[in-house]
């Protein structure tokens, strides 16, 4: 969901879903999780743009949800759209 600050800066909360497969102590394991995400400024446009269900390699950093509570929530600062695109899109935080 797309919302903007009293200052007017886009603001984009939602979750992302991973599933892989990882070799842990030589045997591989299935990996699923979930993860909480927040986008601010373009990011939070480009989070909004992705499709729901779309792949997508996001990158950023991991904080705490807040002072209370320790969950981590993954900041995006760019994410590459993989699915539905011939080559991948990359979009970049514009500094």
């Amino acid at each position: 969901m797309l919302r903007y600050t009293p200052a007017g800066v886009p603001v984009s909360e939602g979750r992302l879903q991973h599933g892989s497969t990882q070799i842990e102590g030589g045997a591989e394991r299935l990996v699923e999780v979930e993860i909480a995400v927040l986008a601010l400024g373009e990011p939070a446009r480009w989070l909004q743009a992705a499709p729901l269900g779309g792949v997508v390699k996001a990158t950023g950093f991991l904080a705490a949800k807040g002072h209370n509570s320790k969950m981590p929530v993954l900041h995006v600062n760019s994410i590459e759209f993989l699915e539905g695109n011939e080559n991948g899109s990359i979009l970049q935080e514009e500094g």
